[in-house]
């Protein structure tokens, strides 16, 4: 029995990058020797084991064979005559199919090394085309390595294309595609990823409503970058440069759907476009099966990001009303990744990355004083319990007109 040490921990060290989770592969041995020296089986599709010590995966050398349709149609082979060669053969990418041995020899049958150094992403064999996920998971890794300078090599970018026109994507589940998504929002370069996807085709298949974007102008007074599509990679960029909650991240990425909707006749002005785009959000959390939390923050930065643009300028009765309809006062931490998100927007357009936004310091300041005010004293104020509702909000009315009447013109 070998044991060898493979996959990303193996890549990420090769990097000089932290590892958190090491996999091992066991080649010549059976899962009743493994379990006979204490391994526990948690696999259900095939043999992999935790360790009895460290609780490290253990998986049986394995090669596989497509079946059906989808991520899932495969049949997998465990026999003891299955080598390492043959279980790396199987993976996605050369630079994923690099593993060590107890002394620390590299075994790289598919010169993974050299792709990592020349940083490339590129597919083993034409198996790849086989599991529809690798569409997805190429991109995310051409997101998070994309700050080391690493590509899609064309061909592999050809059996994205492939694997797009197949139709294979819609057999994906969306707790994977949803899985794939939200490790892109929480990286390094989550435009990368939405980049890629559109670049083999699979945008369309997966987010179909962003893809719908590209293409759409905006006022360039406004939008220096004119496409839509183009400012929602911008905007993702610096949500991510800014180190963005990936929560923020989504209603970054889902903030602008309504434009999609504008007829063309009334290009490039978007007239309605944050109302519009609500249905739109609503309806990628359903199919995504996203957190509820996710889409309640994208459904507020949609439809009332114009409005925190234009803070400066509002009157004090459309901000209280912003409070309220952004449940400010109960959720104000959510209020926060919202003005973050409004933010993200503001600077993802050319030229204006580093543009103050004191829009989001100003409401900030205004809610942290209202919420500062005696509500008990108001609430004395009267006997009668159905009145207080009103008495609270002509206090906070009050308060803001106050604090509003000396506020900063808008940028």
């Amino acid at each position: 029995m070998q044991v060898f040490e493979v996959g990303g921990a193996v890549r990420d060290e090769l990097l000089g990058l932290s590892v958190q989770d090491r996999d091992y592969v066991v080649v010549g041995a059976t899962p009743e020797q493994l379990t006979g020296q204490g391994y526990k089986p948690i696999g259900r599709d095939f043999p992999v084991f935790l360790h009895p010590q460290t609780h490290q995966e253990y998986a049986l050398a394995r090669t596989e064979r497509k079946q059906g349709q989808g991520h899932q149609g495969f049949v997998f082979y465990t026999g003891l005559d299955v080598s390492l060669e043959d279980d790396l053969q199987r993976r996605d990418l050369t630079i994923n199919a690099i593993a060590k041995d107890a002394d620390g020899q590299l075994i790289d049958p598919y010169n993974g090394c050299r792709d990592l150094q020349a940083g490339i992403l590129r597919h083993i064999s034409p198996a790849f085309a086989e599991d529809p996920l690798r569409v997805l998971r190429v991109a995310r890794f051409a997101a998070r390595f994309a700050p080391l300078g690493f590509e899609v090599a064309l061909a592999t970018m050809d059996l994205m294309r492939e694997i797009t026109a197949s139709g294979e994507l819609q057999t994906l589940s969306a707790e994977r595609i949803w899985q794939e998504l939200y490790k892109a929002l929480s990286g390094p370069a989550p435009q990368v990823f939405i980049q890629v996807l559109r670049d083999c085709g699979a945008l369309l298949e997966v987010l179909p409503e962003i893809d719908q974007l590209f293409g759409v102008p905006q006022p360039a007074k406004h939008h220096p970058e004119i496409d839509t599509g183009v400012h929602i990679l911008l905007s993702l960029e610096q949500a991510a440069l800014a180190e963005c909650d990936p929560m923020v991240v989504y209603a970054v990425l889902l903030h602008d759907l309504g434009k999609a909707l504008t007829p063309e006749e009334q290009w490039p002005a978007h007239h309605g476009h944050e109302l519009a785009g609500v249905p739109l959000v609503q309806a990628i959390g359903r199919r995504l099966k996203a957190p509820k939390k996710y889409t309640e923050l994208a459904e507020i930065v949609c439809q009332w990001h114009l409005h925190v643009h234009r803070a400066a300028s509002l009157k004090p009765g459309t901000v209280l009303k912003l409070f309220e309809r952004t449940d400010a006062f109960r959720r104000p931490d959510r209020f926060v990744q919202f003005l973050q998100a409004c933010e993200m927007d503001a600077r993802g357009r050319t030229g204006l990355e580093r543009r103050d936004y004191p829009q989001k310091k100003l409401l900030q300041t205004a809610l942290e004083n209202l919420q500062r005010l005696p509500i008990e004293q108001i609430v004395k104020t009267t006997d009668d319990p159905k009145q207080i509702p009103e008495r609270i909000r002509t206090a906070r009315l009050k308060q803001l007109k106050s604090l509003l009447s000396g506020s900063v013109a808008a940028p």
